[in-house]
C-alpha cells in the first residue's frame, strides 16, 4: 500500500521540528562562543539536543519512506513536544509560543490518526479495488 498523503505531511512537519531543534542547539553553541558563563553545561545541552533531534529527523525520514515502525517514535515525539508546549503556555507565561507549538503538535497527531493513516499503519488494504 502506498504511503498516505497525511503520513507524508506529518513526516515533513516533523522534519521541520527536528530542524528547529538543531537550530536551537546551534544558537546555544553561538552563545558559548560569544562568551556566556558556564559554557560547558550549555555545550552539553546543545549536544543532547543535536542527538535527540537528529533522531527525530531520522524517524521522520523513515516515516516519509513508508516504514510503519517509524510512526510510533513520531507520535511519542509529538506527545513530548505537546508537553513542552503546555509548559510554555502555562508556567512559562509564553501563551503565543505555547499555543502555536501545541496546535502544531496536535495537527501532526491528527494527521497520523486519520483513517487512511491508521489503515496504512495496520497494513489494511481495500480488497474491493
Amino acid at each position: 500500500m502506498q504511503v498516505p498523503r497525511a503520513v507524508r505531511i506529518a513526516a515533513a512537519l516533523t522534519v521541520l521540528q527536528g530542524a528547529a531543534g538543531i537550530a536551537l542547539a546551534v544558537a546555544l553553541v553561538v552563545r558559548v562562543v560569544q562568551g556566556v558563563p558556564s559554557g560547558n553545561k550549555i555545550l552539553g545541552a546543545a549536544g543532547v539536543l543535536v542527538l535527540l533531534f537528529a533522531g527525530v529527523i531520522f524517524a521522520a525520514s523513515l516515516l516519509w519512506r513508508g516504514q510503519h515502525a517509524a510512526r510510533s517514535p513520531v507520535i511519542v515525539t509529538q506527545l513530548l513536544l505537546l508537553g513542552c508546549a503546555w509548559y510554555a503556555y502555562g508556567p512559562s507565561g509564553q501563551q503565543l509560543i505555547g499555543s502555536l507549538a501545541g496546535f502544531y503538535c496536535a495537527a501532526v497527531l491528527v494527521l497520523l490518526f486519520t483513517r487512511d493513516a491508521r489503515a496504512w499503519a495496520l497494513g489494511l488494504t481495500d480488497e474491493a479495488d
